[in-house]
């Protein structure tokens, strides 16, 4: 709308594009637009698309993920956009790119995080008894005092 009210004033198709950062070629076909329909005809017509999921699917989607990754045949409890992206397909038949599936998030409030729980699969009793018998015997001893434990230790080869 800019454009139409310096185009009234006759400025220069080239000074339009530099102070509005288009193209000439931009600024040319809004020009012959606003000549031939008048200012009305540069109102803006919207999104060139529309998002290929509606509010309600997105709603039916929050509650696929909040059944977790394991329910939807993944082995582990992480939603990375590429499995959204799979799962949006398999239950929407629709195709989204990975960077689409990151905008269809981000746009509905969502945001990358890692989960604050700990896997569902530890078990610490087993990560306490590895701690006490098996870590000692890999760890070693911190020093060697053996003949050529030192790397300023020549070993004699006679």
């Amino acid at each position: 709308m800019e454009a139409a009210g310096r185009f009234a004033v006759g400025e220069e198709n080239a000074v339009i594009a530099h102070d509005l950062r288009v193209s000439v070629r931009s600024v040319q076909r809004w020009r012959r637009t606003w000549a031939q329909d008048g200012p009305r005809a540069l109102a803006s017509k919207g999104p060139a698309s529309l998002p290929l999921l509606s509010d309600e699917l997105f709603a039916v989607l929050e509650q696929e993920l909040a059944k977790g990754p394991v329910a939807h045949g993944w082995p582990d409890q992480t939603w990375t956009l590429s499995r959204i992206k799979t799962l949006i397909g398999r239950r929407f038949h629709e195709s989204y790119t990975v960077q689409g599936v990151a905008a269809l998030l981000k746009r509905h409030g969502w945001s990358c995080q890692v989960p604050a729980r700990r896997a569902v699969e530890r078990d610490d009793a087993a990560v306490a008894s590895w701690g006490k018998e098996t870590w000692p015997s890999v760890e070693g001893p911190w020093r060697c005092s053996g003949p050529g434990s030192s790397p300023r230790t020549r070993l004699d080869s006679r």
